[in-house]
């Protein structure tokens, strides 16, 4: 929660991390080194009516690397790892939300195939936009 909380936008509270966890523990990865948590990405994975048809959508809700641990890659295969899950749960399509601003984290998603589905205006509670982002499994 303490990495969260330093890199999201919005102030989760504990019962935000505890449906992600409980609901869904197989997408909560975490990346240890030397006994200290240095990543982790929370997902979700569940059924979503699309035109009278029912298929698995999967959604990236948190992602979190330690400063000193980004830029090896960390965050990319902790994205790929949960992916590939969902993939291996049926999952038709992925999707996430970040700030238009956040850059980094665009190159990311969008080098994994990820479109820019739609702007949501003044998204977070710090005004700024959201990508609302997609990416098509099947």
């Amino acid at each position: 929660m303490k990495m969260m909380t330093r890199d999201l936008s919005e102030p989760y509270p504990i019962y935000t991390y505890r449906y992600f966890v409980h609901q869904w523990p197989h997408l909560t990865l975490i990346a240890e080194h030397d006994g200290k948590t240095i990543g982790t990405i929370v997902s979700k994975l569940d059924n979503h009516k699309n035109k009278n048809c029912t298929r698995f959508r999967g959604y990236i809700a948190m992602l979190s690397v330690e400063p000193e641990y980004r830029r090896i890659g960390l965050g990319r295969e902790l994205v790929k790892r949960s992916i590939d899950l969902m993939i291996e749960a049926d999952c038709e399509e992925v999707m996430l939300e970040t700030e238009t601003t956040n850059i980094a984290a665009l190159k990311l998603y969008e080098s994994f195939g990820f479109i820019r589905d739609k702007r949501q205006l003044s998204y977070y509670l710090n005004g700024v936009d959201a990508f609302k982002l997609k990416l098509l499994i099947k």
